[in-house]
């Protein structure tokens, strides 16, 4: 009896499917926001529990809701729900309702499609072969015009997410296995992504030919000496549960997992590989090694770059809580100028509890970050964060940082300008409102009301992680944000069809 004829057994939270489901802080629209963050585990006891863990590790990656998919060797269950992962797993029934020694999850934060319930992954189908279930980071910059062909043909979607036709592509694949049949689908997809899957025959770990989105292999001792396995967003995932680093998934590689062990499959062309550079500058967690860096360090080095680019005489520098915090220690290092805490943030902030009027949108900044008048007042100060997006923010910790008495402040930054949308993935504004595609560095300044302001340069950033410089034919990393230069076709941009797919950016 397969899979799909022992049934789903499917959990669903009860929370509003409309109301909103992310933590609005103040300043939150002012920051290219987490993509998603997946997570997978083959043979491992409370297998849930173990990735309900690995989900809290990488809570980072998206807030806006999260799922669980195991398989116990007979049936699917599925839990997902809106919020974190905390607010979703810590029912003692929830995690009864998710057994087996197999599972996956995904958190979410949306670059398309809607936050509500049905858009929530892991994705789930019964198939002729099996349940299948699949979770995805990343976006797929041809999902539209494949969506369409797919309606047309009579396929039926139930969300608006680009991860969708993933499933319908395996549906109608002529092929028999179920790695045929998602090869097949990934050979007509286009895009930046990395997926976790799991059907009965196993776990299946996918990242896309440029590598752009990250993934990882881990191993996971078993009490009866055999190996388990982990595949997650990031390394820190793996600290938390107890498993040991192997290594990256290479880019267009695909592992497949089961009780033989690891394999892998590599039906892509060879390509050269362009890593997300916002990993090491803001998304990866500090703690987590990203292609063999340690994000910490990076943040470091490129702090001590900045300084060595961009100095200036100051008495203290102080990070913008908690992105600008690496960079701020390595600026600090370098200069020799004293670092301290300026700002506080309060940690405590979720939602806004005050009627949220234009009075209270403009003070609302302090409700995440004081300034610490005992460090600031009368004193020359260096402020670092790791970047400006539409600007709202800088001006508002500036305007904070002179209220405590600052006699100067110099804004630092910790990336190139911002000066594009990222359509692999990663949630920006429209072009039109990133300040620097609109604003020089000067006129940056002034708008934020700092006395200077400098970025570090492309080149420095690439020196600060190992790589001599940006070479303008062949980028090591993918840095379309700051270049423009997109080294994926953006199909759907280019010839947006009418679907109910939100744009991306």
């Amino acid at each position: 009896m397969t899979a799909r004829n022992r049934g789903l057994k499917e959990h669903e939270s009860m929370m509003d499917v409309y109301g909103a489901v992310r933590a609005e802080e103040p300043g939150d629209d002012d920051k290219m926001h987490e993509e998603c963050g997946v997570f997978g585990v083959w043979y491992a006891q409370d297998a849930a529990a173990i990735t309900a863990l690995g989900l809290h590790a990488l809570q980072h990656r998206g807030q806006e809701a999260t799922g669980i998919a195991t398989y116990d060797g007979e049936r699917f269950h599925i839990h997902k729900g809106l919020g974190l992962v905390g607010d979703n797993y810590s029912d003692a029934k929830t995690m009864a309702g998710l057994p087996g020694a197999h599972a996956i999850g995904h958190n979410r934060y949306a670059t398309t499609g809607e936050t509500v319930l049905r858009n929530v992954q892991p994705l789930y189908a019964d198939f002729a072969f099996g349940g299948f279930a699949v979770g995805h980071n990343g976006n797929l910059t041809n999902a539209a015009a494949i969506r369409r062909e797919l309606v047309r043909r009579g396929c039926l979607f139930q969300s608006s997410m680009d991860s969708e036709v993933f499933i319908h592509l395996i549906a109608i694949s002529l092929y028999s296995t179920v790695l045929d049949r998602l090869i097949d689908a990934l050979k007509q997809v286009v895009g930046a992504y990395s997926l976790v899957a799991l059907s009965q025959d196993g776990l299946i770990g996918v990242r896309d030919p440029q590598g752009v989105r990250p993934l990882i292999l881990g191993r996971l001792p078993h009490p009866d000496g055999k190996d388990g396995w982990v595949l997650a967003s990031e390394t820190c995932a793996l600290e938390i549960v107890g498993a040991e680093f192997v290594r990256d998934i290479e880019p267009g590689e695909i592992v497949v997992i089961n009780d033989q062990g690891v394999r892998s499959v590599k039906p892509f062309h060879r390509t050269t590989s362009r890593f997300c550079i916002f990993e090491y500058v803001y998304f990866a967690r500090p703690d987590s090694v990203m292609e063999g860096k340690p994000v910490y360090m990076a943040r470091k080095e490129i702090g001590a770059m900045l300084a060595r680019e961009s100095g200036v005489d100051a008495d203290v520098i102080v990070p913008v809580p908690d992105s600008g915090v690496p960079s701020a220690m390595g600026y600090a290092a370098e200069s020799g100028i004293p670092y301290e805490l300026g700002i506080i943030r309060n940690h405590y902030v979720g939602r806004t509890f005050i009627e949220p009027t234009d009075q209270i949108r403009n003070l609302g900044v302090r409700l995440k970050h004081s300034g610490n008048r005992a460090v600031l007042q009368g004193k020359r100060v260096i402020l670092v964060d790791d970047s400006i997006v539409r600007g709202t923010t800088s001006r508002k910790i500036v305007e904070m940082v002179r209220a405590a008495g600052a006699t100067e402040v110099h804004m630092r930054i910790s990336s190139p300008p911002t000066t594009h949308s990222c359509f692999y993935g990663i949630d920006t504004p429209e072009r039109g409102k990133l300040l620097a595609a609109r604003h020089d560095v000067q006129e940056m300044a002034e708008l934020i009301g700092a006395d200077s302001l400098a970025f570090v340069s492309i080149d420095g950033l690439y020196q600060a992680l190992g790589v001599a410089q940006r070479n303008a034919v062949n980028p090591h990393f993918c840095d379309a944000c700051f270049t423009g230069d997109y080294p994926i076709p953006l199909h759907d941009l280019a010839d947006p069809p009418l679907t109910l797919l939100t744009k991306v950016g």
